[in-house]
């Protein structure tokens, strides 16, 4: 899914006498009521305005209750400013998304207010426009009156100079993006927007105000209307823009998502447009700009288009990973590779087979190499190995990671020295850090990693001449930026895959695990659910309660057990937050409560406290996302025992970026392991947050709901399952002969022949790892609705024997490239799945079933080839029985084990020790997938006699095998990161 743009406005003034204005009338105004004006004796009468929705007046603790009264405040303000050109009030004034009802938009502005305002101190006075533009859309908007003065129970005081701070404007407004952005989420709405200026963005138009009251003004008032001369100025002046220069608004619209539909373009032209006619002609310009790629239709049979621009990123990103994957100067030696697993080995830290194949990867000699791990597979324990070898060989390992928490632990887990990626980039705009041939670069998390940011990256390290490892996993938390640029890269190169959990204590946690990072999350939630481990309330609010409460006992029961609280939203984190301090208050566990003025608005702090800190702050040694204790705490500062071990101290005035810690979004949890997880389900979560969220722990994880925003179970699965993963350009290529040569044409990108080779190589085992990560469109609609020539059909199918011919050349063609040590080649594997899409529109899973069947008999490839199709469509049929039988299934399974028996024991008498531990090993993890088919595991129960084993009554027979294999000689089992 690919976010929307939607609509951001959030602008600041202050209403002053030196320019007339009145606050009395000015919120009069913005109420759409008749106010009196005790200054200048007179009523203002704008009761008769429409559009205002909702208007109420916002108090601060410890105000009084008579300024409630909207005439009384505001007269009281006037009265207090005495000078001619006082400032009497400051207004705040933004956009509420159009996607939202009145209802959600009225909630979303007042949830603002009251944290971002009310909680400094301030009186907010809110009102809530829902206008209508010429054309009949809603124009939804807030605007916010504020008091300048702090206030008590005797009223006003003197006036709060920080509060007009820029500093503190730009933080409102990147607060209100976040704000939106998870509100829309959490409602599930697509639309997204950016707070930053089109400046800060790289984008060549003008920030424009929004319209608000003025548009509804009649000139027979006499009033100058409010802006709106300047807002359809902007609007006129960034429309003329794109229509000389269309490549503009391709720009700024694939700044967050790589491709993107009619009405994204339709959206921002409106933005940008002044009257239907600049509109159409702006859309115009750039649907005939030649900077626009039309990609085809998508799965919701939507066009999808993205820029040259786009394509060209993603065009350097392949060439800069493909050359430094050519590259073969960074290897360890064996002698260093060796000392580094023994140095690991005496500590206790025997690698896994898996992570010895990684570890062996990444060790050598290529430019770039990939390592796509589970959640909680050991992947900072395998890199600390790496970095021994890599130190014993001489080279200089730097980590980098998108936020400052994800290179805390990669830092902490592993031991290389690492920050994050803005700051090494910030270093090498200097001219400081570079990175040279010597240098390993380790980026973890790269899964969150945008298209653009990945090729900066990947190009600095080519031309430095420097070697980059990327570690992540697709299926985690995506991109904030435009791309999905380290699936891609795997895809492309390759990549070392571990997926064997080794986080969570029970093996049915750890498959639970990997049913989350292989899109099974259905099953992933059934399975805690047979343990007790999903909770259901009536509300959400009750769930929040029952979460805490078993946080709480948790909490007192096993006090040295690491814990954690997660949800998706930071409003859910506040109150998340409020509630376990309330338990932590009632047990007598915190100290006294000390004001203290954070960053988010003023907040209770107490010795005993858990706080996060929200800022990277290098002299403290903390990150965004860093946890600690408070220890001692005053209005002035505060000192705090981290996680870590270490104690830091800072006074307010120098670092107040602080909050509560018990809970935290899924965001900011990413890389945390701890004992127990508590997860609160809302509905803006999807497949990506469920993983991150439900993988946390090591002993176990609560999952609680409400009702009210998941009537039952199925509901929850539905949401927790929702594919959110971002795309690339290059995945709506379309489905021609030579996939990669007509992706490169189409875009007048030209690549001499060996190149060609390189950008059309795919690993089969990076293949294998990522088939299910291609957008679901690729596979149900070809973006380009042209299909080749028909298929020979019966009764409107195609022809069974006809597509098995087909199939069977297909298979042999790659077989034939298999053998030869060559890459498959783009229409080879494209003839191979038009042939199996045309056996499962005769039946489903066809292509599976033969697929099976030519790999269990191979001499039948050669006659289905040749066309004679018997065969072949038998043992399709045979297939097809067995994958439905469970009993059949059961039989074949007895057969193969005790085949794989006969061949281990003929290695062990030939002395082939190695090759017998392999064979034990393939031997091990068939057994270990048992438990994955509950109905052959049921039957091979049955036939336990027929395998030589004795079941123990509760039992798993994979269990059993695995025993009856004796034990493992090369394996730690006791690992557990």
């Amino acid at each position: 899914m690919v976010d929307a743009m939607a609509i951001y406005h959030f602008s600041a003034k202050v209403i002053s006498r030196a320019n007339g204005s009145s606050a009395v009338a000015s919120a009069a105004y913005r109420s759409a009521s008749e106010l009196h004006d005790e200054r200048l004796g007179r009523n203002h009468d704008f009761s008769n305005k429409a559009g205002v929705i909702h208007s109420e007046v916002l108090l601060p603790e410890g105000a009084p209750e008579r300024l409630n009264d909207r005439t009384t405040l505001w007269n009281e303000v006037e009265a207090g400013e005495k000078r001619k050109d006082a400032q009497l009030a400051r207004e705040v004034e933004f956009s509420i998304p159009r996607e939202m009802n009145e209802k959600q938009g009225v909630q979303l502005a007042r949830d603002f207010v009251q944290k971002q305002f009310v909680d400094r101190g301030m009186i907010a006075d809110l009102n809530v426009h829902w206008d209508k533009a010429k054309d009949g859309t809603p124009k939804p908007h807030a605007h916010v009156m504020m008091t300048m003065r702090e206030v008590d129970e005797q009223g006003f005081g003197k006036k709060v100079r920080d509060w007009n701070s820029t500093e503190l404007l730009k933080e409102w407004r990147e607060a209100w993006a976040a704000h939106v952005n998870e509100r829309m989420a959490e409602l599930g709405l697509e639309g997204r927007i950016d707070h930053r200026s089109y400046a800060d963005q790289g984008i060549e138009l003008e920030p424009q105000h929004k319209i608000g009251p003025a548009a509804s003004r009649r000139p027979g008032q006499g009033r100058e209307a409010e802006r709106i001369e300047d807002h359809a100025r902007i609007a006129r002046d960034n429309g003329e823009k794109i229509i000389a220069n269309p490549s503009i608004a391709l720009d700024a619209i694939t700044r967050q998502q790589a491709t993107f539909t009619t009405r994204d373009l339709a959206v921002f032209a409106f933005r940008h447009s002044d009257g239907k006619e600049q509109f159409d002609q702006v859309m115009s310009a750039v649907r005939a700009s030649p900077e626009l790629v039309a990609l085809g239709k998508d799965g919701r049979d939507q066009e999808r288009f993205t820029s040259r621009d786009m394509i060209a990123v993603e065009a350097r990103l392949e060439r800069a990973g493909d050359e430094l994957a050519a590259r073969g100067e960074h290897g360890v030696a064996d002698r260093h590779r060796s000392q580094a697993i023994g140095a690991a080995e005496t500590r206790g830290l025997t690698l896994s087979a898996e992570q010895r194949d990684a570890f062996d990867h990444i060790t050598g000699g290529e430019g770039l190499a990939a390592v796509v791990g589970y959640a909680g597979t050991g992947k900072s324990a395998m890199l600390g190995v790496a970095r021994e070898a890599w130190e014993g060989q001489g080279y200089t390992v730097r980590g980098a990671a998108l936020s400052g928490i994800a290179a805390e632990n990669l830092e902490g887990g592993s031991g290389i020295s690492s920050r994050t990626i803005a700051s090494l980039e910030h270093a090498w705009g200097q001219g400081r850090e570079q990175l040279g041939p010597r240098d390993v670069l380790v980026v973890d998390e790269a899964g969150m990693i945008g298209s653009r940011q990945m090729e900066r990256v990947l190009s600095h390290a080519r031309d430095a001449g420097a070697k980059v490892v990327l570690v992540g996993d697709p299926e985690q938390l995506q991109a904030i930026e435009a791309g999905a640029a380290f699936r891609s890269i795997t895809e492309r190169h390759g990549a070392a895959e571990i997926t064997e959990v080794r986080r969570q204590r029970e093996d049915w946690q750890k498959e639970a695990t990997r049913q989350l990072a292989t899109g099974r999350t259905g099953e992933a939630i059934h399975a805690y659910d047979g343990r007790g481990m999903v909770r259901a309330a009536d509300t959400r609010e009750q769930a929040r309660a029952e979460l805490v409460d078993g946080w709480d006992r948790q909490r007192q029961a096993e006090p040295d057990r690491s814990r954690v609280i997660l949800t998706h939203t930071n409003a859910e984190v506040a109150k998340l937050n409020e509630e376990a301090r309330g338990r932590l208050r009632a047990t007598g566990d915190l100290g006294e409560d000390v004001a203290f003025r954070a960053e988010r608005g003023e907040r209770q702090f107490a010795a005993g406290d858990r706080l996060m800190f929200l800022r990277n702050e290098r002299s403290l040694g903390v990150k965004n996302g860093t946890l600690g204790t408070i220890e001692r705490v005053s209005p002035e500062g505060m000192s705090v025992r981290l996680d870590g071990g270490q104690r830091v101290a800072f006074e307010a005035k120098d670092y107040a970026h602080v909050d509560h810690g018990y809970a935290a979004t899924f965001h900011k949890a990413q890389g945390v392991t701890v004992d127990r997880a508590h997860v609160l389900a809302t509905p803006g979560m999807d497949r990506h947050s469920a993983y991150v969220g439900l993988s946390r722990h090591r002993e176990g994880v609560q999952l609680h709901y409400g009702r009210d925003d998941f009537a039952d179970q199925r509901q929850l699965v539905r949401a927790l399952s929702r594919d959110r993963g971002k795309d690339m350009a290059g995945d709506h290529a379309r489905p021609e002969q030579d996939q990669a040569r007509a992706f490169a044409e189409r875009r007048e990108i030209r690549f001499p022949e060996l190149a060609r080779q390189v950008v059309e190589k795919v690993r089969d085992k990076a293949r294998g790892m990522f088939d299910g990560f291609r957008p679901k469109a690729a596979r149900e609609t070809s973006v380009s609705d042209v299909k080749p020539q028909a298929e020979p059909a019966i009764g409107g199918k195609p022809d069974q024997a006809k597509a098995i011919e087909r199939y069977a050349r297909a298979t042999a063609d790659i077989g034939r490239m298999h053998a030869k040590g060559l890459p498959v080649l783009p229409h080879q594997e494209s003839a191979l799945r038009k042939a199996g899409e045309a056996l499962d529109a005769n039946r489903p899973h066809a292509a599976r079933d033969l697929a099976s069947a030519l790999r269990r008999d191979p001499r039948l490839i050669e006659q289905a080839a040749g066309g004679n199709t018997g065969g072949a469509a038998r043992a399709m049929a045979e297939e097809q029985r067995v994958r439905l039988d469970p009993e059949a299934r059961a039989g074949r399974f007895v057969e193969a084990w005790k085949m794989m028996q006969r061949n281990r024991a003929a290695l062990e008498r030939a002395g082939d020790r190695a090759g017998a531990e392999r064979m034990r090993g393939n031997m091990a993890k068939v057994a270990g997938a048992i438990g994955r088919d509950p109905q052959l595991e049921s039957a091979l129960r049955r036939r336990a006699p027929e395998l030589e084993l004795k079941l123990e009554k509760d039992r798993a027979i994979g269990d059993a095998l695995a025993k009856s294999l004796g034990p493992d000689r090369e394996r730690d089992r006791g690992m557990s990161r």
